[in-house]
């Protein structure tokens, strides 16, 4: 046996034992995770109140389906924060139109941003500092809720005595590849962040979701609110973060058809908007990054280039990672709500997962900063805050 043949075979039994203990720890994981249709609409009387943040920056094209689908809500207590952040297309005229025809709707309107604040971060910190309730909610302004959202939410939070509570949305994305990416970044995501164990204080796994982020109002006060978070791109994920460190109860929920999202309409939006946060995952680590493209090449792609460049154990070892991957991704894309056909397209979607982190990284190192909806924010202030 030559010492290539032994090298490829050892890689490819750890890779199998690896991924094994990893795709095992995913699927029971995930299976202890709450569906939010399972949890029934609050009754307590009287209900907590509820303000909900939305940041908009030039948000038309569906700002009013979610806004109308916000206003909605099936709650007793609540009110709406819309932060108009310097909009230049009609976002302004939508908010004004809404707000005459609702008393829950209120508008804060950006026309500055401050030096050191990301637009979205600034805007969702004065929106808060605006908000009247005992919980905020921080969602995105292309968020579309059921009406018993909000219901089942607080419902979930006052059952269990939990300070955040995060809920992923349903997202929707048209076209086959697109389906297939998202697949692969759930995959990546779930093995990476372990969102099931959010709710376990012993761990130091968190989460934030953008669509969804529910937050006692003293807690996020306690935090100072959006200031230790001002420059991250990550926010949501990173206001998980600060908000688990500091000894606070999290938890993690899946909302299923109950909350949806239409991510990026195009393949060429998905990169562009993954090129600006990817690398912020990463916490602008330049090894970070490259251990993940590897670790992406290494699981996802090399064991199906074996099957056709290898032979003997070490072709029949790296079958069985192929198999287990492949096992893994269609549980995922059930998880995600897309077809288990796009499980075809598993290695493209890897390269595609890592050529985006790639550009991510090139681009904003070579830029020395991020641009993020016609403002441009400098790689050293991006790389100060540090969460």
């Amino acid at each position: 046996m030559s010492v290539l043949h032994t090298a490829l075979l050892v890689l490819a039994i750890g890779t199998l034992v690896l991924y094994t203990l990893s795709a095992t720890a995913m699927y029971f994981g995930n299976r202890r995770i709450t569906l939010l249709s399972d949890v029934p609409p609050l009754e307590r009387s009287p209900a907590p109140t509820v303000s909900v943040i939305v940041a908009a920056r030039d948000e038309e094209r569906g700002l009013e389906q979610a806004l109308t689908s916000v206003l909605g809500q099936d709650y007793p207590a609540y009110e709406v924060i819309a932060v108009n952040d310097r909009s230049t297309d009609g976002t302004a005229a939508i908010l004004e139109r809404m707000t005459r025809a609702n008393d829950r709707l209120r508008i804060v309107s950006v026309s500055d941003l401050p030096p050191g604040w990301l637009g979205k971060n600034h805007a969702l910190h004065l929106g808060a500092a605006q908000a009247s309730g005992e919980f905020l909610v921080f969602t995105d302004a292309d968020v579309v809720m059921d009406s018993t959202v909000l219901s089942r939410a607080l419902h979930y939070t006052l059952q269990h005595r939990i300070d955040h509570l995060a809920i992923s949305p349903r997202v929707v994305l048209h076209g086959f590849l697109l389906n297939a990416l998202l697949g692969m970044f759930t995959l990546s995501f779930n093995g990476f962040v372990q969102p099931w164990k959010a709710r376990d204080p012993n761990s130091s796994k968190h989460i934030g979701m953008g669509a969804f982020n529910l937050v006692r109002a003293a807690v996020y006060r306690a935090l100072g609110g959006h200031e230790a978070i001002r420059m991250r791109p990550d926010d949501d994920m990173k206001l998980g973060k600060l908000i688990k460190s500091r000894g606070y109860n999290q938890d993690f929920v899946v909302g299923g058809s109950l909350i949806s999202v239409e991510w990026y309409s195009s393949l060429r939006a998905m990169i562009g908007g993954l090129t600006k946060n990817m690398f912020a995952g990463a916490d602008y680590r330049l090894s970070a990054a490259v251990g993940s493209v590897a670790a992406l090449f290494l699981i996802y792609v090399w064991p199906f280039f074996a099957l056709l460049a290898t032979g003997g154990s070490v072709r029949v070892v790296n079958a069985l990672v192929v198999l287990t991957v492949l096992m893994a991704f269609a549980v995922a894309a059930g998880y995600v709500n897309i077809s288990r056909v796009c499980t075809l397209a598993l290695p493209l979607a890897a390269l595609l997962l890592a050529w985006i982190i790639l550009r991510s990284t090139a681009v904003t190192l070579w830029n020395g900063g991020i641009e993020w909806r016609g403002t441009r924010y400098p790689l050293k202030e991006l790389r100060a805050n540090k969460v």
